[in-house]
């Protein structure tokens, strides 16, 4: 999932981007409002999470200007305002949902996961299967033929995106962008590495390959 962040508090701000990265999402960050506006304008993403109150621009005049664009991204609202009235004004102004600081993490997650699987009915899938091959979102568990496979929090979701996309072939501008978050190619052979790395852990031992690399193409997992 792509998430943007638009909070000027840093230490909270970085708090959330490692703490959303660690469960498989990609965060972008800006500190005010007008920055946030503009990335929120100019890229797609899944959920975008907005502070009421920001520097250059506040958090509802930003939701308010998106919306009246036709902009419909799902939008959580974190405010130190908890009173009825700023929840109402703040659902009134376009957001789908509001959140008090101070937050527990484990429900901030929670309600972008909803947020994000009632616009998108591919993040409503918590769970992937390719032949014998099986990964579940919600435990972070993969098997493959009943048999656990560990894999390290890029490796899940690289194989998360491909199995996602089954059948499918994923260019590496496409890893790069939805895996690494990179808009660039940084001219390495990270991407060759950690496919290495996946392919070792998921069809070493067994019968049938499942993924495979397309010449000149990229990558595709398929049965």
């Amino acid at each position: 999932m792509k998430i943007l962040l638009i909070e000027d508090d840093r230490e909270a701000a970085n708090y959330l981007i490692q703490a959303l990265d660690e469960a498989g999402h990609v965060t972008h960050h800006a500190s005010d409002g007008e920055t946030g506006y503009a990335m929120a304008s100019d890229m797609d993403y899944d959920v975008l999470i907005i502070d009421r109150m920001l520097p250059r621009r506040d958090g509802l005049s930003i939701i308010e200007s998106l919306r009246a664009e036709g902009d419909k991204t799902p939008v959580l609202i974190l405010s130190a305002l908890g009173e009825v009235d700023d929840r109402v004004t703040g659902l009134r102004a376009g957001g789908d949902d509001y959140l008090t600081k101070p937050y527990a993490f484990s429900e901030l997650l929670a309600r972008v996961e909803i947020l994000a699987r009632r616009s998108n009915p591919l993040e409503a899938t918590n769970s992937f299967s390719v032949g014998d091959l099986k990964l579940d979102r919600l435990s972070r568990k993969i098997t493959r033929d009943g048999r656990d496979i560990l894999l390290q929090p890029r490796e899940f979701r690289l194989l998360e995106y491909l199995m996602k996309h089954s059948g499918q072939v994923v260019t590496r501008t496409m890893l790069l962008e939805n895996v690494w978050d990179y808009h660039f190619d940084p001219q390495t052979n990270v991407i060759d590495v950690h496919i290495s790395r996946l392919r070792a852990k998921i069809d070493k031992g067994f019968n049938k390959s499942l993924l495979q690399t397309i010449r000149g193409a990229g990558y595709m997992i398929s049965d």
